[in-house]
């Protein structure tokens, strides 16, 4: 099993593009709000290889998410193929995400 974190911005911040030749399993996906001003939201994209984020592959909208909390995502298994991809935009740089995966 791998992770991959990082901060996330308010531009698009695509956190995971499958390489070439390869397929991933997404087994959580964790956002954690660090910040101690307030509450901030974020959206969650997960986008087929050629595409570019946008309303067609959102499946977290605006997600607001207060200080101290975080959010999981893990109920549900993605399989993403190469060149496919993770990506946010967030409110503010008080949002943190780690991504799961394992290489099927």
């Amino acid at each position: 099993m791998a992770i991959i974190n990082s901060i996330l911005s308010t531009s698009q911040t695509d956190l995971l593009t499958v390489p070439t030749n390869k397929s991933y399993a997404i087994t959580t996906i964790l956002v954690c709000n660090h910040g101690s001003v307030g509450s901030t939201s974020f959206n969650l994209h997960l986008v087929k290889s050629g595409d570019s984020a946008g309303n067609s592959n959102i499946v977290v909208s605006d997600l607001e998410l207060p200080i101290g909390e975080t959010f999981t995502f893990d109920s549900e298994k993605i399989v993403l193929e190469e060149g496919d991809s993770i990506s946010f935009f967030a409110g503010s740089t008080d949002l943190s995400a780690t991504i799961s995966y394992l290489e099927v």
